[in-house]
């Protein structure tokens, strides 16, 4: 078993990777580290279980220290679940310290020796940890894990981007209120109502998708554009999708793409890999989010209503894309990195 670390314990993504993590058979939680006003206290004084079933009784006594590498000595691997106005100079010093750090936060993602990895999109961009090891002078490591939008239209794209390559990407997206993390959006900003805003995100979607279906050292050479929007679901990003193609897309092609897709994950047999993960769903209402998003023990991508479109014509697609934005697009992506970096030699 591998000793890990999880920085940011105490939210909700840091709750994820408790949950997902309590019984991985690769990996073993030693170390939880939260904020200053944490420090010294049992998890159980301090976190404010979210998620459904009880916080795991192994993890409630544990005490939670500080977000310094001198805490985590003996612990080559450690997730962080920090904000990101606080993350980048606390994972740089995890790094520094020969510590593979596997980050949900957005501070390193656009730096050029950073892998943003969606592991069944772009398993190969691992390789820019040894140009991050030489470039910077550590025997650690930063990757991240897309913004959780991103990390549900890439997994999307990628069958298709193989079969018929892509020229414009064109993304709708209703985001959870999880995605604002806890206590997040409040009540009454978001029942029965829909907030056409959220800071940054379009900006990360634009830019993150072209540099995981880029090549490992250029970004994508097709053209992205998003527009995001809270609504008042609990889990599950829905994405509203059309896509202009290089190669004619017949609406019957995309779906054998979709739903014969599988990658380095599937093939290595990572714990967390979903079996299919990319999902199709052909009932005309669907996917929707209470109903699909813990398809793959919420790893999995569900597509549905893929059918043409009538501005890019031969070459256009459309669809619905459903992912869960806790799982999928944070913590179980993480772990999911982890588990490739454990098969590939970084960890041992």
């Amino acid at each position: 078993m591998i000793d890990v670390g999880i920085l940011g314990a105490t939210g909700l993504v840091g709750q994820r990777f408790i949950e997902l993590l309590k019984k991985h058979p690769w990996f073993k939680i030693s170390k939880l580290a939260a904020s200053e006003r944490s420090v010294s206290k049992k998890y159980w004084e301090i976190g404010k279980w979210k998620l459904i079933g009880e916080l795991p009784r192994e993890i409630a006594d544990e005490v939670v220290v500080s977000p310094d590498p001198a805490e985590m000595d003996d612990i080559p691997l450690v997730f962080s679940a920090l904000p990101s106005d606080v993350a980048g100079p606390i994972e740089a010093k995890f790094a520094q310290a020969g510590k593979i750090v596997v980050s949900n936060a957005a501070s390193h993602r656009m730096d050029p020796f950073v892998p943003i990895l969606n592991p069944e999109a772009n398993s190969d961009h691992i390789q820019l940890v040894d140009k991050q090891r030489k470039k910077y002078g550590w025997k650690g490591a930063i990757l991240t894990n897309p913004n959780c939008t991103t990390a549900v239209l890439t997994l999307s794209l990628k069958p298709l981007l193989d079969e018929f390559g892509l020229r414009n990407v064109i993304v709708t997206s209703m985001q959870a209120v999880s995605g604002a993390g806890y206590p997040g959006v409040p009540s009454m900003d978001i029942i029965d109502n829909i907030i056409p805003y959220i800071k940054d995100e379009e900006r990360k979607v634009e830019v993150e998708t072209k540099k995981i279906l880029g090549h490992v050292e250029r970004v994508a050479d097709f053209s992205v554009s998003a527009s995001c929007n809270r609504v008042p679901t609990i889990d599950g990003h829905m994405e509203s999708v059309f896509i202009e193609t290089k190669k004619k897309c017949p609406p019957e092609k995309a779906l054998e793409a979709f739903s014969t897709f599988t990658a380095e994950p599937q093939r290595l047999k990572l714990p967390s890999a979903p079996e299919k993960p990319v999902i199709v769903r052909l009932e005309e209402d669907r996917p929707q989010p209470r109903l699909d998003r813990l398809e793959g023990n919420g790893m999995a991508v569900v597509v549905g209503r893929v059918r043409g479109d009538p501005v890019f014509k031969s070459k256009g697609l459309k669809y619905m894309a459903l992912g869960h934005n806790t799982i999928r697009g944070a913590a179980g992506c993480a772990v999911l990195i982890a588990e490739l970096l454990r098969e590939k030699g970084y960890i041992e």
